[in-house]
């Protein structure tokens, strides 16, 4: 099972929160994400939520790529 420190991924005001809430909050409530950031991911890929950005085909990609990197 992941574990994962709330308080180190989340905005303070969403640390508390449940992880249904979180994965329906806006992007910004990962921490160092601005309001700016969510307006600009919204604009690009249609990503309105956490969960959104989650399954953002073009992250998933990306992650895949760096853990076929890793294995080289």
């Amino acid at each position: 099972m992941a574990t994962i420190d709330l308080d180190k991924v989340l905005d303070k005001a969403w640390a508390d929160k449940s992880l249904p809430e979180i994965m329906g909050a806006p992007v910004g409530a990962l921490k160092g994400v601005s309001d700016r950031d969510g307006e600009l991911l919204r604009e690009a890929f249609g990503v309105k939520t956490v969960s959104d950005l989650a399954e953002l085909k073009y992250a998933r990609w990306a992650q895949a790529l760096a853990v076929l990197a890793a294995a080289e």
